[in-house]
């Protein structure tokens, strides 16, 4: 299974549980993200470790960037890592 590195890019979590350069190694079992955040990445996670390329700008690529559903205060990067 590939692995899918996430990388926080942006941070003013209201709980303080992620910080901006926070990063996380997805491999077969989620990493310490807050539940809301993950839910989020998930289906991104899934697609690439199933050899998806996602729409990126415009093109497609493996990676993705989102923000948390809480105003967006936490951005990641998630991306294809060897």
């Amino acid at each position: 299974m590939a692995k899918v590195k996430l990388t926080v890019t942006e941070s003013s979590c209201r709980s303080g549980y992620h910080k901006k350069g926070d990063v996380f190694i997805v491999e077969d079992i989620c990493p310490p993200l807050c539940r809301e955040l993950w839910h989020r990445a998930y289906p991104y996670i899934f697609a690439l470790q199933n050899g998806a390329q996602l729409d990126y700008g415009d093109g497609k690529a493996e990676c993705f960037d989102i923000a948390c559903p809480d105003g967006g205060r936490v951005k990641i990067h998630g991306e294809i890592t060897e």
